[in-house]
């Protein structure tokens, strides 16, 4: 059990309790080997001894603490002391961003904007390390005395899930994303769900969805639609709020599918908080209709015209051919009405007009064609001079194409976004290089360091590869189970992987061999993660398994342990902030079922009750104005007693204000009572009527003016 005082881990000497919550709580420490302040989390006790989930809670805070970013809470240290299970942390003075909204009772869209902003880059740098937090929540959000947004708990919510336990250690159901409610799998964009929930609280000062019970709470996730922050605050932005809704869609592929993505619509909404760019993206229509470019259109454009051109041309040959034939049908028809009429109406002149006509009709015709085919393929531009140069214009517009290779493919990808350019993401396994760097793009170029080389123009919307490095999969868990303590440990250690081993009996297995082995042999591992081994003790003939004394009374507790053989060793008296165990064992010196020998001593603490509150008073008294006969100058008893009788302060004075500096008060109010005497002098009036003169003789009496007061909680 921690106490104050104490030192773990041969370093850190607990300090002060400085938080606590439902999987652990946190103590101020002073580091003596690098002389700093930190905060050490411990795990609390019904969860350390669970095996398993120790175990995974290990292997993600071995994770956590490989993470280092401004925005992020740094773990320094993870360890295991007696039972004790904690983490050493960054410490940061500040509060929580929950207690920040409550007391503003809801921030400004700038502040609240500025706020996601940092978490989101906490968030980004945590998912490119493939660490989820799935806990995101203002109570999980520190601000700063500077001002600096931090991230905390990464590593435990991942290990809480894998475990079958209470809500209220999972923390609040009001952030949970739907596939989170539905004990789904989660991934990256289950943080940008909560995130968008956070936002939300920030903007409005209340959460979305509300209800009696968490599980009320859960489905209102799943099932009803998200309302908009506009309708609790009318001044909200239209793209900050359509940022909250692109978060807190349903279905994770409508939401923003990464941190990077996120930042560059939260920064634009800094800028341009009125403008209506955010993208709301439906994935079942992505695959029939998709935005058409500049591009695209200016071709779409010049087929058109192609088209409606050669379209044209061949009606009007059609309508000449169409007239070329009446006209020969004519002809015809007058010919055969002439041999009707034995040759007396046959006119050579006519004959000679219509033959003319024709000719004319059939030149006209062909070179309407030939003009027509000509445009098309190039040979008469001069009709077309003027739409192709205000095409050439519309697509004429161009960048400068960046040299990436060894950028990180988020800082990649912002680059070339606001270029105009759209990039692309193949992964290529690879040792050679830090996971997420590119290692070299489709288009080359140079600007970016300066190179020499002719620079490269590429028109706008162009797609870059971007050929990106991935760790290579994760390296096969060797066998350690039946393997003595020794060669187990060499076996894995050579494979990269840190060994954590635990102990344990098992009558089947030798003393001192690997009974158990989590990850299993055979599966995949990243390098350089923790592969727990539990080493036999032999059998546990000689040994007891220590019962669970929590919440017995003294007497009863005794009577467990010496039943089994067990004294009762050192009994003290501590404070415990479970009002339900007041009188009765809040702990034991060895954890629940262990094996320990007999005739070993089981120490146990008698909780005294939730430690009592203590308050404080130190503001100046100021003088007894509210009787409007009190004259500065005047003397006056002052005296403060607290609710529960204790008097703080007996005095005399003609000065205020009275300064007063009390601490280590058990009562939150009290009463400060003022006596004074006022004198008044004799005084002589007439009566304006009848003129008669009354005599008014001196008083001096006493005075009692009572204020009640609240003292400040330490």
């Amino acid at each position: 059990m921690i106490k104050i005082g104490m030192m773990i881990g041969d370093r850190y000497e607990i300090l002060e309790r400085i938080g606590t919550g439902g999987m652990s709580d946190v103590y101020k420490a002073k580091d003596y080997k690098l002389n700093r302040f930190v905060a050490v989390k411990v795990l609390k006790q019904e969860f350390s001894e669970n095996a398993n989930f120790v175990s995974k809670f290990r292997v993600e805070a071995q994770a956590a603490a490989g993470l280092m970013h401004p925005n992020i809470v740094n773990v320094y240290d993870v360890g295991e002391e007696s039972g004790i299970y904690y983490i050493v942390m960054e410490l940061v003075e500040g509060i929580t961003l929950k207690k920040y909204i409550e007391r503003k009772a809801r921030l400004s869209v700038k502040e609240a904007v500025s706020i996601a902003i940092q978490v989101s880059m906490g968030l980004e740098a945590a998912h490119n390390n493939h660490i989820i937090h799935r806990d995101i929540k203002p109570q999980n959000i520190i601000i700063s005395k500077e001002g600096k947004v931090k991230v905390t708990d990464f590593g435990i919510a991942k290990a809480a899930t894998s475990n079958t336990i209470t809500s209220n250690v999972m923390g609040s159901v009001h952030y949970t994303s739907p596939e989170q409610a539905r004990g789904g799998y989660s991934d990256e964009k289950s943080d940008i769900y909560s995130l968008g929930i956070t936002m939300f609280e920030m903007l409005t000062g209340r959460v979305p969805f509300n209800g009696e019970t968490t599980v009320a709470i859960a489905i209102k996730h799943i099932q009803e639609e998200m309302p908009s922050p506009r309708e609790y605050v009318s001044e909200i932005p239209i793209s900050v709020e359509q940022i909250v809704c692109k978060c807190c869609q349903k279905s994770p592929d409508r939401r923003y599918q990464s941190m990077p993505e996120l930042i560059i619509d939260l920064k634009q909404s800094l800028i341009n908080p009125d403008e209506d760019f955010v993208k709301l993206v439906d994935p079942d229509e992505e695959a029939s209709t998709r935005m058409i470019t500049d591009r695209d259109m200016a071709q779409i454009k010049r087929q058109s015209d192609r088209r409606d051109s050669m379209e044209e041309a061949m009606r009007l040959k059609k309508d000449n051919m169409r007239a070329y034939e009446a006209e020969d049908e004519e002809e015809d028809e007058d010919e055969e009405e002439d041999w009707d009429d034995e040759d007396e109406d046959y006119d050579p002149k006519m004959e000679r007009i219509t033959t003319i006509l024709a000719v004319v009709a059939a030149l006209l015709v062909g070179c309407i064609v030939i003009f027509v085919v000509g445009r098309a393929i190039g040979i008469f531009q001069f009709g077309v001079e003027e739409e192709n140069k205000s095409v050439q214009e519309e697509t004429a517009e161009q960048v400068e194409m960046i040299k990436v290779a060894g950028m990180n493919v988020d800082e990649a990808k912002r680059a070339l976004l606001e270029l105009g350019l759209t990039p692309e993401i193949r992964y290529e396994q690879t040792v050679a290089h830090e996971a997420g760097t590119v290692l070299r793009a489709s288009v080359k170029g140079g600007a970016a360091t300066g190179d020499d080389q002719e620079k490269l123009m590429l028109d706008k919307g162009t797609v870059i590869i971007l050929t990106v490095a991935e760790s290579p999969e994760g390296v096969k868990v060797p066998t350690a189970t039946g393997k003595s303590k020794e060669e187990a440990t060499s076996i894995l250690e050579k494979e990269g992987f840190v060994v954590n081993a635990t102990e344990g009996y098992d009558h089947t297995v030798q003393n001192g061999y690997v009974i158990s082995q989590s990850p299993e042999a055979g599966t995949t591992a990243p390098p350089g993660s923790s592969v727990t081994i539990r080493i036999s003790q032999g059998a546990d003939e000689n040994k007891v398994r220590v019962p669970n004394l929590i919440g017995m009374e003294e007497m009863d507790a005794t009577v467990t342990l010496t039943e089994l053989g067990l004294p009762v060793g050192n009994v003290t008296s501590v404070s415990n902030e479970d009002a339900s165990l007041t009188g009765k064992v809040c702990s034991q010196s060895y954890s629940v079922g262990s094996y320990v020998d007999q005739g070993t001593a089981i120490d146990i603490a008698i909780s005294t009750g939730p430690e009592a509150a203590t308050y404080r008073y130190t503001e100046g008294i100021v003088a007894p104005t509210e009787d409007p006969d009190y004259q500065s100058g005047m003397t006056v008893n002052v005296t403060v007693t607290t609710a529960d009788g204790t008097q703080l302060l007996s005095t005399q004075t003609a000065s205020f204000p009275v300064a007063v500096n009390y601490t280590g008060i058990k009562s939150p109010t009290g009463v400060i009572t003022f006596t004074f005497r006022v004198e008044k002098e004799a005084t002589t009036t007439t009566d304006p009527n009848t003129g008669e003169t009354v005599t008014t003789d001196a008083v001096s009496e006493d005075r009692t003016v009572r204020r009640d007061i609240s003292f400040t909680q330490e």
